[in-house]
């Protein structure tokens, strides 16, 4: 069944029947007196601040990373303040109710489960390299000081303040403080890059759409960056040091994510057969066909294969030197210019909470993106699907937080008994001395990397008998909704034709 109801107008626009999407195009009329306004998304760019030069400002000498923070201070003491409570800073968000705890559980970087190095609590002295702080190696760190803030890993334009990889958040050795906190300006993709491009423990390890190519990207790698200069904050806007955006793998709500109608108009394509998408199509779905464009991305971590005292042979080095095994860490597979999977997305995030039991048998999913076809604010969504073997606790039926850094981790002794042992003790939660390996999975969602508007996906991309892209029954349609081949063909009656 297809309704097709023109407006004054004369525009199409998707619309939902009894909440479900039919097999055929559903449109309704907008019942706009006035024309949409034109798509003009510059007019929606923030406005930048006049930068100051700080050079005279800092005199020196800065003998400690605290002295470069108590001088930032001195003009920017509401800054320190706002700091201390944004989630960079407590690497906590959200507070939920769990059915085995008696209080409700913060959830955020600082306690949750990845399918990369694992967990944060028993490896916090490697992990804080990517806080933005000074010294988070304990509980001891005192997170109510704003003098223990990094101004200078997200303002430094220097190009040379680095932290140290091993020392819980402090800068490297070397470091000129002076010449970075005199430098200090507007954050650049170099400032959140170092964390965001590197994480999981490497460049494009964890994100399939962020990597070191974004530094200084063409269009081809992304078009809003390598053609139209923009840096990340131009999108992820930032109020009291707050930082929107979405991050599904320690978030579970939308309150703060970023969207393209930020600058965008909602139907910005002068073209109804395209406006007619954005109801239930991310623009992203579109826009961004492949990620990983150049650099290869990492797809899954084997952690059951760490430990082997010779390489397996049918692990190697690919043409970029990319370790598809290591000693320390176990075996992974990595792909290049990837096409993403398609799941219907509301914004919301179900995630696996520390100590919540598994099903061994199956695939436990750290992170689900929650949607369905008939939820009114889900589109189509890309992603990146990262799959993952890791420990569970037999007894307790419950993923472990393994040691692997440091005395008595897993990469100094190799011995998993003992990285579990001491896992457990940092964590809070009891091993029972027996561990086996279940499968795991991790889903990042593609919103950069965008492509320039002659490379966005065409009609037979997506519809139509030879189109592979998306699995339509998957999405919980019966066919194509579009394709006008026979309902054998969109996968309703066989033999029988649809009318246009």
């Amino acid at each position: 069944m297809v309704i097709k109801v023109q407006n004054s107008q004369g525009a199409w626009l998707f619309a939902r029947l009894s909440g479900v999407l039919l097999a055929g195009w559903v449109l309704i009329a907008a019942g706009c007196s006035q024309s949409p306004p034109p798509d003009d998304p510059w007019a929606r760019m923030p406005l930048v601040k006049a930068h100051t030069d700080h050079a005279e400002l800092i005199p020196g000498p800065l003998a400690t990373p605290q002295d470069a923070t108590r001088e930032c201070l001195v003009c920017h003491a509401d800054a320190g303040a706002e700091v201390l409570n944004i989630s960079h800073w407590t690497w906590q968000s959200d507070e939920v109710e769990v059915p085995w705890l008696a209080e409700p559980l913060k959830i955020g970087k600082k306690n949750m489960i990845n399918n990369f190095c694992i967990a944060t609590p028993s490896n916090l002295e490697r992990c804080a390299s990517c806080h933005i702080g000074y010294g988070w190696k304990d509980d001891g760190f005192d997170f109510s000081n704003p003098e223990n803030i990094d101004c200078l890993i997200c303002h430094d334009q220097t190009g040379g303040y680095k932290k140290d990889p091993n020392g819980a958040g402090l800068p490297a050795e070397g470091v000129d403080l002076l010449a970075a906190a005199q430098s200090v300006a507007r954050p650049s993709r170099d400032n959140c890059g170092a964390c965001h491009f590197a994480g999981g423990g490497g460049d494009a390890v964890k994100h399939g759409d962020m990597d070191a190519t974004m530094k200084h990207p063409s269009s081809r790698i992304d078009v809003h960056m390598g053609k139209h200069g923009f840096v990340c904050v131009d999108c992820h806007r930032t109020e009291q040091h707050q930082i929107p955006g979405l991050l599904p793998s320690v978030r579970m709500r939308d309150d703060q994510r970023v969207f393209c109608t930020d600058c965008h108009a909602q139907e910005p394509h002068g073209d109804q057969r395209l406006d007619m998408h954005t109801a239930t199509v991310a623009c992203q779905a579109c826009h961004i066909p492949y990620y990983a464009v150049e650099a290869e991305t990492k797809l899954s971590w084997d952690w059951s294969s760490a430990g082997l005292d010779e390489e397996p042979e049918d692990y190697y080095f690919d043409i970029g030197e990319t370790r598809h095994y290591l000693k320390e860490k176990g075996s992974f597979t990595y792909g290049r210019r990837l096409v993403p999977e398609y799941f219907w997305f509301d914004g919301r995030v179900k995630l696996y909470l520390p100590g919540q039991p598994i099903d061994p048998a199956e695939i436990t999913r750290l992170n689900c993106p929650e949607g369905a076809i008939d939820r009114s604010r889900a589109k189509l969504m890309p992603f990146k699907k990262h799959h993952g073997r890791q420990a569970y606790d037999v007894r307790h039926r419950y993923l472990l937080v393994p040691k692997l850094y440091g005395p008595g981790g897993f990469w100094e002794d190799f011995d998993w008994q003992q990285s579990f042992t001491l896992g457990a003790q940092a964590s809070g939660r009891p091993f029972s001395g027996e561990y086996a390996w279940t499968e795991t999975e991790m889903c990042w969602p593609i919103t950069h990397m965008v492509q320039p508007a002659e490379h966005a996906l065409q009609c037979t991309d997506c519809h139509g008998p030879e189109a592979k892209r998306l699995d339509w029954q998957q999405l919980g349609y019966t066919g194509d909704p579009a394709y006008r081949g026979t309902r054998a063909q969109t996968g309703l009656i066989a033999g029988e034709e649809v009318q246009p």
